[in-house]
């Protein structure tokens, strides 16, 4: 079976989103979204992940107006409170499971 990635090239991502190549470039110098292929700036390519957390980053950046550094904080600690919250979802599929056989 093959895997499809969806991907949005800078150009298109800046349209969709309604901001500049600099903050794209902004961003992912902060680590907040990486560039899944493109050696220079102007090929870069996005996956949906990436699209997805660069939209997250540009909304706190306009709605909160804080500043790069504080976003890719904030973008982090949402990484890390997901992250915790598959761990602790599969953590209870495997506790309802070994419940369920008792």
């Amino acid at each position: 079976m093959t895997e499809m990635v969806l991907s949005m090239s800078l150009r298109e991502l800046c349209q969709c989103e309604g901001c500049s190549e600099q903050v794209i470039v902004e961003i992912v110098e902060h680590g907040i979204a990486q560039p899944l292929a493109g050696q220079d700036v102007v090929d870069w390519i996005f996956d949906t992940t990436s699209v997805h957390w660069l939209r997250k980053a540009v909304r706190l950046h306009a709605d909160l107006e804080i500043d790069w550094v504080a976003v890719a904080m904030v973008i982090d600690l949402l990484r890390q409170n997901e992250a915790l919250r598959q761990q602790n979802q599969m953590y209870e599929q495997r506790l309802n499971r070994f419940l369920e056989r008792s």
